[in-house]
């Protein structure tokens, strides 16, 4: 994995250089500025950028939409200190792959790097949830984050032949809380591996295609359970 970071504090830089190279992850540049960021993954082409919001010449918000339109590939993940409900919205309506707080201790940043790069959007904790309040239907997913093909309508609840098991119920909630695979593995006594079995069990179960799918299907049941309480 190279990583190209983007923040316009030093000391935020290095110290996150020095992190992610004591964990054998390769840094393939460091920007100061939203635009030197965009310059840097057209020169550099990294697999991921982590991209802070409040930065000079171009925010990063600015940025990550520069850098996925012309670099769809490339995952951008937002790293920091803002938690508003706005900058969230923003950076997922910009292309964000995920959105992470600078809260976050080391070991929890490096799993959602490599939860990125298997292609599982990483969210620190109860920012999966928020997302899922405001996209309350996959119809409203696809036009809130732009998305060049919107997601097919909700299903209904599954057949009654083939309902989730105990253990799929308990893991869809846990993802739908925004928790990595790791960590969801960690709370069920599960590996990784075994937690992503039973999502792709979930989505045949529910004829859903993708993750973002089934977040908002998750979004939507615990809508109506808070609704019904």
């Amino acid at each position: 994995m190279r990583v190209l970071l983007a923040d316009d504090h030093m000391l935020m830089l290095e110290g996150l250089q020095n992190l992610l190279e004591a964990h054998g992850i390769e840094v393939a540049g460091t920007a100061r500025d939203g635009r030197e960021a965009a310059e840097l993954a057209r020169k550099l082409r990294p697999d991921v950028i982590l991209m802070d919001i409040r930065m000079p010449v171009w925010d990063g918000l600015q940025a990550t939409r520069v850098i996925k339109a012309e670099l769809p590939e490339t995952k951008v993940i937002v790293l920091t200190t803002s938690a508003e409900s706005e900058d969230l919205l923003e950076a997922v309506k910009s292309g964000a792959t995920g959105y992470l707080l600078k809260s976050m201790d080391a070991e929890s940043l490096i799993d959602a790097l490599h939860d990125a790069e298997q292609d599982v959007p990483p969210f620190s904790p109860g920012l999966a949830a928020r997302l899922l309040a405001h996209f309350a239907t996959a119809t409203e997913l696809g036009s809130e984050l732009g998305q060049r093909e919107a997601p097919r309508p909700l299903p209904q609840p599954p057949d009654a032949k083939e309902p989730l098991s105990e253990r799929q119920l308990e893991v869809l909630d846990l993802v739908a809380q925004g928790l990595s695979y790791k960590a969801v593995g960690d709370r069920v006594c599960l590996s990784p591996r075994t937690v992503k079995y039973h999502m792709a069990e979930i989505m045949r179960k529910l004829h859903l295609q993708n993750r973002a799918q089934v977040l908002a299907y998750a979004g939507a049941l615990m809508a109506q359970g808070e609704t019904t309480d």
